[in-house]
């Protein structure tokens, strides 16, 4: 499904299906933090690893299928489609934005 979401949000998304690493540093803000499976990402750094990590680990594509955006932020349900159990599951991605760059994202 083809969805217009917020460049930096979309990036993610990008960078998620094997765009370039780099182009995290323009999605999220320097301070940036990231909660996914019980852990706490901050900063470029921790964030850009984590999410290798992830491709690695378990070498996923993923679909954005739905956004609600309003004055808390962008909620994204992504399918996931990879070599984890199960093979396929809908994850919700909270975000929280400021100056058009990702802030906070947690994932569940």
């Amino acid at each position: 499904m083809d969805i217009s979401l917020p460049d930096a949000v979309s990036t993610f998304f990008q960078v998620s299906n094997g765009a370039a690493p780099s182009s995290l540093r323009r999605a999220f803000s320097e301070k940036a933090v990231v909660h996914d499976e019980g852990q706490t990402y901050q900063g470029h750094e921790a964030i850009e690893t984590w999410l290798a990590e992830a491709q690695r680990k378990y070498a996923y594509s993923v679909e954005p299928l739905t956004f609600v955006q309003d004055d808390a932020g962008v909620t994204v349900v992504a399918q996931y489609a990879g070599n984890f159990p199960g093979g396929l599951a809908d994850l919700k991605h909270v975000f929280r934005l400021t100056d058009h760059k990702i802030e906070f994202l947690e994932i569940h």
